[in-house]
């Protein structure tokens, strides 16, 4: 009984190490049409990259540095904290939301003045604010940054402005960036606010967002970040969704950002829809083992995939020996892998259940209905 326990486990342990995500991804398409010197489009669940012209090239990225900067503030958790303005912030130079020495105000308000009107001094107080220092703050940028895996990036400050060695990305990891960040519904509200409105010391304000391709020039678009200097020319990032699937595009150095990204986004729809791979629910296998049982999973695999790569698709079942499973009534058994070009690219844990046919009756219902007959009782389930 005991060999047969440590056994159980041992599988199960087997399974469990299997289940983590595989970080390999294919890419759809080299190259597009667009007026960027570096540019990406990525399916923001999968990662899958659709899209890409010198998508690891290194550039100066201007103020969608502040993506980072607002996403370590969500993060911080502080949003209805009081920061007091110092002088430091106050002469930031450049893009401004017009902050005053000693001024109160929220984080969260700042939040919205660095991502809707990319003010610089608001960069600089919330680095203040959340890293205890200028220095403090960018060490936590960087930091992030190598936990995301943007390999290609370094941060020399909050707001973007040119920094000839030190501050820099590619259009690959910005999408990186955007995708986690895209994951905090508060970084995504904020992100996809048009206009603004709160009351400050000063009077009421309120703050239109700087990124046209949100406000007016294309309906499907639901957040994003602009940015500009002379170094680095225009930089943009944005998201879309349509459908269901949603996409993150990135444009560095471009001389025509918002069509270049309505461009990527109207053939990222077309042509790579979100398709449900393994459906969440019960699974049509013909395993032995499972008699009396289902074999099913609780997410399902969905991924951006064009109709010409249907014939690419592959789908594994991995489960426990038989034997196992014959013993098993419940649990994790094994997993669904989801291959394409003879890539795994994700995979699920499969569970079993017991369960009944309708013409039989559980041990437990035929006791029940034992005792309520001998007591003269009807039993209505």
């Amino acid at each position: 009984m005991k060999a047969r326990r440590v056994m159980g486990i041992f599988f199960t342990s087997l399974l469990l190490m299997q289940l983590i995500y595989f970080p390999s991804e294919i890419s759809a398409v080299g190259t597009i049409p667009v007026s960027a010197s570096g540019a990406i489009l990525m399916e923001k669940d999968s990662g899958r990259v659709l899209f890409e012209k010198n998508a690891n090239e290194i550039h100066n990225i201007a103020s969608i540095t502040k993506i980072m900067t607002a996403i370590l503030a969500i993060e911080s958790g502080e949003m209805n904290d009081i920061v007091t303005i110092k002088k430091e912030a106050v002469y930031a130079e450049g893009s401004s939301i017009y902050l005053q020495i000693g001024e109160k105000i929220r984080l969260e308000d700042l939040i919205y003045g660095l991502m809707l009107r990319s003010g610089n001094d608001a960069a600089n107080a919330i680095a203040e604010y959340v890293g205890g220092s200028i220095e403090g703050f960018v060490f936590l940028m960087n930091r992030k940054a190598e936990e995301l895996g943007m390999t290609n990036t370094k941060f020399a400050n909050p707001h973007g402005l040119d920094n000839k060695e030190n501050h820099y990305s590619t259009a690959y990891d910005m999408a990186l960036l955007t995708r986690y960040a895209m994951n905090n519904k508060l970084y995504q509200k904020i992100s996809g606010t048009k206009v603004y409105k709160f009351k400050r010391e000063n009077g009421p304000q309120s703050w239109i967002n700087k990124n046209r391709l949100l406000t007016e020039k294309y309906k499907y678009c639901t957040g994003g970040k602009t940015g500009f200097t002379k170094k680095a020319g225009r930089t943009l990032v944005t998201t879309a969704e349509k459908n269901g699937t949603e996409l993150i595009a990135v444009t560095l150095k471009a001389s025509d950002d918002w069509n270049d990204h309505i461009t990527m986004y109207e053939r990222g729809f077309k042509e790579y829809p979100v398709k449900t791979i393994v459906p969440k629910g019960i699974l049509s296998i013909d395993a032995k083992g499972t008699k009396n049982k289902e074999l099913y999973v609780k997410n399902s695999i969905k991924y951006p995939i064009s109709n010409n790569e249907t014939s690419d698709i592959r789908l594994e079942y991995q489960l426990l020996n038989p034997k196992i499973l014959a013993k098993t009534n419940k649990g994790i058994v094994g997993t669904a892998i989801f291959h394409l070009q003879e890539k795994p690219l994700e995979k699920v844990p499969i569970y079993i259940r017991q369960i009944h046919k309708d013409n039989e009756e559980s041990w437990w219902e035929k006791l029940k209905n034992l005792l309520f007959s001998q007591m003269g009782v009807i039993y209505y389930d």
